[in-house]
């Protein structure tokens, strides 16, 4: 089975099912386009990869694939450049048969401080806005999740993933390469993750209402994004750039924030964490060999930004649908 028909499956006689009429001419399309200069590349390394019997995973305290006979040292040099193949990776980290995937982010910190906060997902739909290279999707699935879907536009990070689903066919966690505008009103989740998302967005409302558009009357929403110090009506909109990001748009307060879902209807909204994102959490690794976030603050004031803004502040944020 490809991974558009275990998609669809997923989906068949779930209140999600209305999903696959949209889906199936979009991924068609996704699948005919020229997409990424190195799907090719891509697509041949995900082959290379070998056929491993007897897997095992885990997936509460790590995303970690073992097997009973370890790689030769020649197998694993050659796994080793396949995945590198794949670089950069940025969420994660990743332990493939005993290679470690020392990725950019610290992801698992981040769902240390966001899991204490939120609903259980034991037994419930989960989706995964801007879900990158899928490494918190496995840790829902750890959650005892029923069914997990990310959505990220990203090319790349749909292929991280399925590296890892090459080995877990079984496990209902899927990837959709479409961003949530592409998405009808399903009304259909659980609870719904936004990580890393809402300040890359042209129109924050609009968002933060396609969001709820997803959820179930009475679903959780869980929003990570970066903050800034101010009350209700404090917005800081960059210039050009945002720790050399280009595609930062709106950095509200906590308090804006909280403004913001109110109107869009959700209630029962707090502030579970925030924290400033440390050189230890972002930074570059010999799998991920950009510039990271010590190249992107003041090098004299690591409060601030290269361009002279606030250093990045996380705050994480769950509400309820209405």
């Amino acid at each position: 089975m490809n991974w558009t028909s275990a998609l669809y499956a997923s989906l068949v006689g779930t209140n999600l099912e209305g999903w696959i009429q949209t889906l199936i001419p979009q991924l068609a399309d996704w699948q005919a386009s020229a997409r990424h200069g190195d799907t090719k590349k891509w697509e041949k390394q995900l082959q290379q990869l070998p056929s491993i019997d007897q897997v095992q995973s885990t997936l509460t305290s790590s995303v970690s694939l073992t097997q009973q006979n370890q790689f030769s040292e020649n197998q694993r040099a050659h796994v080793e450049s396949v995945l590198k193949q794949f670089i950069p990776w940025r969420k994660g980290p990743f332990h493939f048969f005993g290679i470690d995937i020392d990725t950019e982010w610290r992801s698992d910190w981040k769902w240390d401080r966001v899991l204490p906060h939120i609903k259980p997902l034991a037994n419930k739909k989960v989706l995964d806005v801007g879900c990158g290279s899928g490494y918190h999707l496995f840790r829902m699935l750890g959650e005892d999740a029923k069914l997990v879907i990310g959505i990220d536009p990203t090319e790349l990070f749909f292929y991280q993933f399925h590296i890892f689903k090459k080995y877990l066919p079984n496990l209902n966690v899927h990837f959709a390469p479409v961003g949530i505008e592409d998405m009808p009103a399903l009304n259909a989740f659980d609870t719904v993750f936004s990580m890393g998302v809402l300040y890359h967005r042209r129109d924050p409302i609009e968002f933060l209402y396609q969001l709820k558009n997803q959820l179930v009357s009475g679903g959780q929403l869980v929003l990570e994004t970066i903050v800034i110090e101010g009350d209700e009506t404090s917005v800081l909109m960059p210039g050009e750039r945002y720790a050399q990001m280009r595609n930062v748009w709106f950095l509200p307060s906590s308090d804006a924030l909280v403004q913001w879902l109110s109107r869009v209807g959700f209630e029962d909204i707090q502030k579970v964490d925030e924290n400033m994102t440390s050189t230890d959490e972002q930074r570059a690794t010999k799998w991920m060999t950009n510039h990271s976030l010590i190249d992107f603050l003041d090098p004299n004031n690591k409060s601030l930004t290269i361009e002279g803004y606030p250093a990045p502040k996380r705050a994480v944020f769950i509400a309820t649908k209405k």
